[in-house]
């Protein structure tokens, strides 16, 4: 096995890990992103988690905002400025229809960044970085997430 290729079996292990089913790696079962997601309601979600805090939507919104823009570096090498504000001060609260379209458009993106990564057969310091990016962002709003429903739930 070429380092390439022990990379994209890890970086596949660590994505499945933090969006779809934890094997051990660092999550304890049930605890995945789209798990945890599907615990949350509309109102849990709309919640400010504090006076200055993000509701649970945001972070939602935040993270698929993320993905699409590395996406879009990747694929077309849009490295614009990024208004990396904008979410935090436009979604608050949802409605049980907006909060399910939040986390389709979240699944949404992950499924082509997952079948982006899958494909990729050049792994340079770009696509690894981009990659361990992903990865990493999403885990630490993970961890803020399952934080904020120990205050919310």
């Amino acid at each position: 096995m070429t380092i390439e290729q022990d990379f994209a079996t890890n970086l596949h292990q660590f994505m499945g890990e933090t969006f779809e089913n934890p094997i051990g790696i660092y999550l304890d079962p049930n605890t995945s992103l789209f798990q945890t997601l599907e615990t949350i309601s509309a109102e849990e979600a709309s919640i400010p988690v504090g006076g200055k805090c993000a509701s649970l939507a945001a972070q939602v919104a935040h993270v698929t905002f993320y993905i699409e823009s590395f996406e879009r570096y990747a694929l077309e090498g849009d490295n614009s400025p990024r208004d990396w504000s904008y979410i935090w001060r436009t979604v608050e609260k949802v409605t049980a229809e907006e909060w399910e379209g939040y986390k389709r458009k979240l699944r949404e993106a992950y499924q082509r960044m997952d079948k982006l990564f899958h494909e990729n057969k050049l792994w340079n310091e770009d696509t690894i970085g981009g990659a361990l990016s992903i990865v990493v962002h999403t885990a630490y709003h993970l961890g803020e997430i399952r934080q904020a429903l120990c205050t919310l739930k």
